[in-house]
């Protein structure tokens, strides 16, 4: 096992109707909040109305700037930096699903910044200080609520990257299942991949000695597993909408990470679907993950075998353990089949003519991945052994 520090600091406040306190957590922090948000659901549902009304009973002010979409765009968390500057404001409220999240994050650390947000992205400046920001979740996937992560798409060039640093981690994140209800069953599956990911991320190590994390691990994958197929047949099941949205953000808020190395390859490989052709985040993962799997398994059979057996419950076959591992990322596969996810580059519509740039453009800054080391022709092999 790693030396390890762990900080989680947001505050989860967990329930049926704790939106309505969202003025109070916002006034502990400044008196005016930048309100960002989606394309329009925050309205249908009344959750804006909510929201508002609280904001104005705690005496909080607020400007606001929706138009968030999936893949968050850098020209919009520019357009809320200047916002933000022109009003002083002095606290970030998020509320949405991951995309808004990551894009309330790069406003704040853009406001107190001297140059471009993007140089952060990109690695060429250090996040040295942010605005404070908070969130009302609504849709559970990314884990962005109590994570040090966030990832922008720039329209020059369509590169999608992240930063990851402590301090844009949320002061509080407010999170009512309920709020999750009217989810599309689409979204709600590209969602259950992500957080997936997120875990599995984390859970293919070289690091020995983590069976406490391991078991973490599987635990929350077999959580999600068992509950997404429930709210995909039954939308308003309260118990279940929790389950998921709970292990959103244990998956990402790095209690799974401790003690380990993760990988993070088949993330980046990831984002050169979603920022070349806009797909679903999650989506794009469930593409990419069975397939990085069976392109690296053989470095540690008994890892994959593990996980073949633990959380797909998959028989051990003693003649053959391959034969087990292969099983078990099958059953993956299967799972994201079942759900309605595609598996292959074909069933998202995308086709083969830029597959080099992809495997380029995520291998420019070095090799991917700490399980395994892939270079441009491994991502490029990966890419095509699922065209079809």
């Amino acid at each position: 096992m790693q030396n390890f520090e762990f900080l989680s600091p947001t505050k989860i406040i967990f329930g049926k109707g704790v939106e309505e306190r969202v003025g109070e957590e916002v006034k502990r922090y400044g008196k005016k909040v930048f309100l960002h948000y989606g394309k329009g659901s925050i309205f249908k549902t009344g959750l804006y109305d909510r929201i508002v009304r609280s904001l104005k009973d705690a005496g909080v002010e607020y400007i606001e700037l929706g138009g968030v979409q999936p893949n968050p765009r850098l020209s919009l968390v520019r357009e809320g930096i200047q916002l933000c500057r022109e009003n002083n404001v002095d606290f970030i409220l998020a509320v949405g699903g991951g995309s808004v999240i990551d894009s309330g994050k790069a406003i704040a650390v853009g406001v107190p910044y001297n140059g471009d947000v993007w140089d952060f992205y990109i690695g060429k400046e250090d996040v040295k200080e942010a605005l404070p920001i908070g969130v009302v979740l609504t849709i559970p996937a990314a884990g962005s609520e109590a994570s040090k992560s966030s990832v922008i798409t720039n329209e020059d060039g369509w590169y999608k990257r992240s930063i990851n640093v402590d301090i844009i981690r949320p002061k509080f994140a407010i999170m009512n299942p309920e709020l999750t209800f009217t989810l599309p069953p689409y979204q709600t599956a590209s969602g259950a991949a992500d957080i997936m990911a997120h875990i599995m991320e984390r859970y293919f190590t070289n690091e020995k000695g983590v069976d406490l994390t391991d078991r973490l691990c599987e635990a929350t994958l077999k959580t999600v597993i068992h509950n997404v197929p429930i709210v995909l047949q039954k939308p308003d099941d309260y118990n279940a909408r929790a389950q998921i949205m709970w292990a959103s953000t244990i998956a990402h808020n790095d209690l799974l990470s401790t003690g380990r190395i993760g990988d993070w390859a088949s993330h980046n490989i990831e984002h050169e679907l979603s920022g070349i052709y806009d797909i679903a985040h999650g989506a794009g993962l469930a593409i990419v993950f069975p397939a990085w799997m069976k392109y690296v398994y053989k470095h540690d059979v008994e890892r994959f075998v593990q996980f073949a057996t633990r959380v797909w419950n998959v028989d051990p076959d003693f003649e053959s353990l391959e034969r087990t591992a292969l099983e078990g990322i099958e059953r993956l596969k299967r799972f994201f089949k079942d759900i309605g996810l595609p598996t292959t580059l074909a069933e998202a519509n995308i086709g083969e003519d830029r597959l080099e740039e992809m495997a380029t453009k995520c291998t420019d800054r070095g090799p991917l991945g700490q399980f395994v080391k892939l270079y441009k022709e491994d991502v490029l092999n990966i890419l095509r052994s699922v065209i079809r």
